[in-house]
């Protein structure tokens, strides 16, 4: 697989990343219990898969599993198969029919369990989870992460990430002390996600930080022709991975993109179809963004803080 296909794929993880959106109004989702190891912050773990994605090491109930940092993601998920490899659960309240929609428009119909699992330095309790197939997501020959981390943990800590050592850090919000070198960059939040605003040659528009999602920028079709990048130039269809499978997707090359004072020149991004939810993102802010740079996202005080490349032109 070369590169331009791995991102076009791996922005496809948008498909919980932007995705995992709920019928929530009848569905009581209380926050995990966090307690970390030495109080205010666990050690840098490595990034444990080769991806751009931010992953980590996990057990639950004795089996070593890979998890997903996600941002993009509203709640954690667990993948069906791996469910099933654990002992039998017992039927609670919360073991009721979730709707779970992703980017492309797919959908499945899931249902919710609770568990604990420990991470390096710290111990999570009650996470509630929907228990989906996230089909290449979780299988060998894909990503290999049956476990997500969405923002109903995040929203708690703050997340600390460095592109290049691909390092990652969970840090108590009132510990963090944030570095001389990281400045704050404009984005709000909407609900428990950070929404920055993105140039695209020149035109705005708002889009979903999301570390669950490989690519610079993703966006619906119908920003795509808002921002002028359906305008015949010439575009690519590939494969992403979606919630449970996969889809055709289309790329066109943007000349210029903007994010965080940062200006990407001749970035690729990936069109998906929108589907007809409120709130559903009109864009995707991946991991291709933090490239050379550190970051801090704190989605529960609504912050991100991130380093400013040396040449503030790339491409």
């Amino acid at each position: 697989m070369n590169r331009r296909n791995l991102l076009i794929r791996a922005a496809g993880l948008a498909a919980v990343a932007g995705g995992a959106w709920w019928a929530r109004d009848n569905l009581i989702w209380p926050k995990p219990d966090l307690s970390f190891a030495d109080g205010h912050a666990t050690p840098w773990s490595p990034y444990a898969r080769r991806a751009n994605v931010p992953t980590i090491q996990a057990r639950i109930e004795g089996r070593d599993v890979i998890a997903l940092i996600d941002t993009g993601a509203q709640y954690s998920v667990v993948d069906r198969g791996f469910v099933a490899t654990l002992a039998p659960r017992e039927r609670s309240l919360f073991d009721m029919p979730l709707l779970a929609y992703g980017v492309g428009g797919g959908s499945q119909v899931g249902r919710g369990t609770t568990l604990d699992l420990d991470l390096p330095g710290l111990r999570i309790g009650g996470l509630r989870a929907a228990i989906l197939d996230l089909g290449p997501l979780a299988a060998v020959e894909g990503l290999a992460t049956p476990l997500i981390l969405g923002r109903d943990v995040l929203e708690q800590v703050v997340l600390a990430l460095d592109a290049d050592r691909r390092h990652v850090r969970l840090i108590v919000p009132d510990a963090f002390v944030p570095p001389e070198d990281l400045i704050e960059a404009e984005v709000v939040r909407d609900g428990n996600a950070l929404v920055a605003e993105v140039t695209v040659e020149g035109n705005t528009l708002n889009a979903v930080v999301d570390t669950g999602s490989s690519s610079l920028l993703a966006v619906s079709r119908g920003s795509a022709a808002g921002v002028g990048l359906l305008d015949g130039r010439p575009s690519e269809s590939g494969v992403s991975l979606v919630l449970g499978g996969s889809m055709r997707a289309d790329t066109v090359e943007a000349r210029t993109v903007t994010f965080a004072e940062q200006l990407y020149r001749r970035v690729r991004v990936g069109v998906f179809e929108q589907p007809a939810l409120p709130n559903f993102p009109d864009g995707l802010v991946g991991m291709e963004a933090f490239e050379g740079r550190r970051a801090a996202l704190d989605l529960g005080a609504g912050r991100l803080l991130i380093s400013r490349q040396l040449d503030l032109t790339i491409g």
